[in-house]
């Protein structure tokens, strides 16, 4: 996460594609994978970090998944509620 907030720092973009994924989708993807793998409650840090950097919640990915659609299909909770509270000021 850190690596993430300082390449954001530095200009990277927020909604860099790359293969299957933007950088919002990756993020969920990994974050409720990870859960799934370790069973440890789901984490939205990365989601959050990339959000306060001004990625699009609304962009979807080249498979046509918007971050809202990742984040259902794991049942992440948390980000759900943190898109739709983006979402909700655009």
């Amino acid at each position: 996460m850190e690596e993430l907030s300082r390449l954001l720092s530095a200009g990277s973009d927020p909604d860099e594609v790359f293969v299957d994924f933007t950088l919002l989708t990756h993020a969920i993807d990994a974050e409720g994978d990870a859960a799934n793998q370790t069973r440890e409650p789901l984490s939205v840090h990365l989601t959050a970090v990339l959000l306060a950097f001004g990625a699009d919640p609304r962009l979807p990915d080249p498979k046509g998944r918007t971050p809202m659609d990742m984040a259902l299909s794991y049942r992440h909770d948390l980000a759900v509620k943190l898109l739709q509270a983006h979402l909700d000021r655009a």
